[in-house]
């Protein structure tokens, strides 16, 4: 019943922006917390970014901190991750993730979010010139 869906994926220049968009139906929106993950070839999935459910406590990764913005609309349901000053390290699979969790930002998101509740399909980034 629950799906999450990425979007906004795609091929930019180093330098430029690209604003990512993920949305959870079939489950409350403002009890939900919602991660960012990225895992490029042969490395482990990392988080980028987390929000929890009040959409006031936003985690980032150091690699992204000052460059990315998590934030949720609750009008319409959607989390997004604004990514600034794309470096071509920032090139993966982008997923994003749901969770009941009050402490999910700080426990599962900072490990990897293996364990989330419910996860994306993923889209794709790429960078390069």
């Amino acid at each position: 019943q629950v799906q999450v869906t990425e979007s906004g994926g795609g091929l930019v220049q180093p330098g430029g922006s690209l604003n990512l968009s993920c949305t959870a139906s079939g489950l409350d929106f403002g009890d939900y917390a919602m991660g960012w993950f990225r895992q490029r070839p042969g490395k482990e999935r990392e988080g980028v970014a987390c929000i929890s459910w009040s959409g006031d406590t936003p985690y980032y990764a150091d690699s992204v901190k000052g460059r990315f913005t998590i934030f949720k609309d609750y009008a319409k349901e959607t989390t997004y991750l604004r990514m600034n000053n794309l470096k071509r390290e920032d090139t993966a699979m982008y997923y994003c993730a749901a969770d009941r969790s009050r402490a999910y930002c700080s426990t599962t998101w900072k490990r990897g979010g293996r364990t989330s509740a419910h996860w994306g399909q993923g889209t794709q980034v790429t960078v390069s010139s």
